[in-house]
Order: structure tokens, then sequence, then C-alpha cells
């Protein structure tokens, strides 16, 4: 059975407690050194850290590949190629991108809230709050002090960063209405649900402001990205055909295969 938060009880270190896994021999390993247990909780630690890193490395690079595919259309009355990309980028920013750098505390919370029946004490939340200062505070100083002396960046599309900018603060706000005001200190299911609902609302608002319909004059189509094939593009699918179909094929007869694999346009 589950003890409710802020009911005495055994800490997890001592005779009696436990934790979700630990301590694996009970009470019995209870009993050992304190030393002991210490080198050997921190041994486990960095295992877990280790194989957490390379878990959303390798997340992150199948995610990284999925958003950067690229899809050529072969045009036949211009005799070019044009290349597009078939995600979005904000959207891949905002979505897959932001899931894949947060996928650690977002599992660790929801371990936390079903292994506590739903109560939340600090381990949950402090991960959530943590991980959004370190990325509002330190990744954002790391980006401005990174910046060579004398150059200049500049923001490259404003309202995508309006978009974003104004629901970050809403957030929070929504945060302190739910918990202070409308429910204090419970998220009811409709909250959470209205919650879970505003990011998809968000990812609307930052693709429509993406693609300048909030602007005056529609932005060009930003997924088409070169009217030709670039030179290291052209050599990589050359190479790949000739791999596949030989190396004794010349010059034009790579491009047809090329023409026949490209798919046309609608």
């Amino acid at each position: 059975l589950l003890r409710p938060v802020g009911m005495p009880g055994p800490k997890v270190c001592e005779l009696g407690g436990g934790g979700l896994v630990l301590p694996l021999g009970g009470d019995w390993e209870q009993k050992w050194p304190q030393g002991v247990r210490i080198v050997l909780y921190m041994l486990g630690l960095f295992y877990c850290f280790a194989g957490v890193a390379i878990i959303a490395d390798v997340f992150m690079a199948g995610i990284e590949k999925v958003t950067s595919k690229k899809l050529r259309l072969w045009d036949k009355e211009k005799k070019r190629f044009y290349t597009f990309e078939l995600w979005n980028a904000t959207v891949a920013n905002l979505s897959l991108m932001a899931l894949g750098s947060s996928a650690p505390e977002i599992l660790l919370n929801v371990i936390d809230i079903f292994a506590k029946g739903f109560y939340l004490e600090g381990l949950g939340p402090g991960t959530i709050v943590g991980s959004a200062s370190f990325n509002l505070e330190i990744i954002i100083a790391v980006c401005i002090i990174s910046i060579p002396v004398g150059q200049i960046r500049y923001i490259k599309d404003m309202n995508v960063y309006i978009i974003t900018a104004v629901c970050s603060i809403f957030a929070y706000l929504w945060m302190i209405v739910i918990l202070s005001v409308i429910s204090p200190n419970v998220v009811e299911v409709w909250e959470g649900i209205l919650t879970f609902v505003f990011f998809p609302m968000l990812l609307v608002a930052a693709w429509a402001a993406d693609k300048g319909y909030f602007s005056s004059s529609a932005s060009e189509e930003k997924s088409h990205l070169h009217a030709d094939m670039s030179p290291e593009e052209f050599l990589e699918m050359e190479a790949e055909i000739r791999k596949k179909h030989g190396e004794h094929l010349t010059a034009e007869q790579v491009l047809k295969v090329l023409e026949a694999m490209a798919v046309k346009p609608t």
C-alpha cells in the first residue's frame, strides 16, 4: 500500500523503508555499513546517467534524421530538381526535438507520480522546474557568450519568436491559476486535458506564424530549399546510383536514373 505524502514512516535508507527500486536486498541490505552503500549507490547512479545519456543521444540522432529528411522533385518543364524538407523546421523544433531533449525528466516525473499514487513531492516537479530553469538561464547564457566578439545574431523570424515567448509566459501563469486559484494544490482531470490541448494549439500557431499568416504578406514557401541540386547532393546521389547499378554508367545514364527516381511534383 502506498503511504500518503506527509504521513510519517521510515526513510528509504532506514530499516523498513524502501523506494521504487532500492534497496535490492530489503532490510538485509539496510544493515550494510552506510559508507559501503553510498559508494555502491553512487556507482549505480553514474551507470544510470551513462545509460540515459546513450539512450537520449540515440533518440535525438533518430529524430534529427527524421526531421532533416528531404524530398527531391524533378520538374520536367524547367529541367531541374527541387529539394523540399518534409518536416517544417519550426514544428519539428517545438515537438520532436523538444520531446527528445526533455524525455529523461518527463519519464522521471511520470515514474515518480505513479510510484507515489499520484501524490507529488519534490522529485517529480523538481525535474520539470529544474529543466525549465536550466533552459531559460544556462542555455540562453551559453548561446549569448558563444557569439564571437564583434559579431551579431538576429532573430530570424520575429513572429514565431513572439508566439513562443507569449506561450511560455502563459504556461507559468496557467500553472499558478490552476494550482493556487481554481483547485489549490490539486490538478483535476479537466485541467490536465486542457493543459495538454494547449500544446497542439501552440504548434498550429507557430506553424501559421512561420508561414507568414500573421504578417501583412505571406512568406515564401520555406520548405523549398534549392532550385537545383547542390554539388554535394548530386555527388552523393551519383555515388549511390553507381554503387547500386554499377560503376560503368555514363553521366547521361546517371541523370536518367535520377529522373526516374524523382517523385513527380503535384
